[in-house]
């Protein structure tokens, strides 16, 4: 090992980050060292804040240190324009677009057979009951071009048959397997705009 035993569990931890490999956990490393006292406390705790305080609003399922997050709790946001997303990262790539005023759910997974992901892993039950309760809903599925994105829209689509919801989806602009939130912002601000109706409401 060249590196003294502190620093590798440092670099071994940001290692841990998405898209973060050896040389560039080394850099984060050898920088974060430069921290003075104060900064290395801050980071700390901002960290140990973030892990604790953050939850899944209890709406919608979206990040938020509240009950509610700042999205459902906005009563200017369309309640009946909802955008069904995998996973809380999307709702930050369409919050920077800047130009979608509904609300949205987040399933926290797609349906995958093959990673033994079932309906009963995401969070499909709570959107029917918030479908339920609205007059006149829609959902715009917003989720990527891929085999366990196909399943999860079709599965929804088929639930709410018969339901007297309009059910669209992103134009298909966006290329297949694509993430949500690594697509450019006009990319995804145009998908949105010309989204696609797929129920027969």
């Amino acid at each position: 090992m060249i590196y003294p035993d502190s620093l590798q569990k440092l670099i071994n931890s940001y290692k841990k980050l998405p898209g973060i490999g050896e040389k560039s956990a080394e850099r984060l490393a050898l920088s974060t060292l430069d921290f003075t006292e104060e900064d290395i406390n801050m980071f700390s705790e901002s960290l140990t804040n973030a892990k604790a305080s953050l939850k899944k609003c209890s709406i919608c399922g979206h990040l938020t240190d509240k009950e509610i997050c700042n999205i459902c709790s906005d009563d200017s946001r369309d309640k009946n324009l909802i955008c069904v997303i995998e996973d809380y990262k999307s709702v930050f790539a369409f919050e920077k677009v800047g130009n979608y005023r509904g609300t949205y759910h987040v399933l926290n997974g797609l349906i995958s057979p093959m990673d033994n992901i079932s309906i009963e892993d995401i969070n499909l039950s709570s959107l029917v009951k918030r479908v339920e309760s609205l007059e006149h809903p829609e959902l715009i599925l917003a989720l990527k071009s891929s085999i366990e994105g196909e399943t999860t829209t079709l599965y929804i689509k088929k639930i709410f048959e018969k339901k007297n919801v309009v059910i669209s989806r992103l134009s298909y602009g966006i290329p297949m397997g694509a993430e949500i939130d690594y697509m450019d912002l006009l990319t995804l601000d145009k998908a949105l705009e010309d989204r696609k109706k797929i129920s027969e409401v």
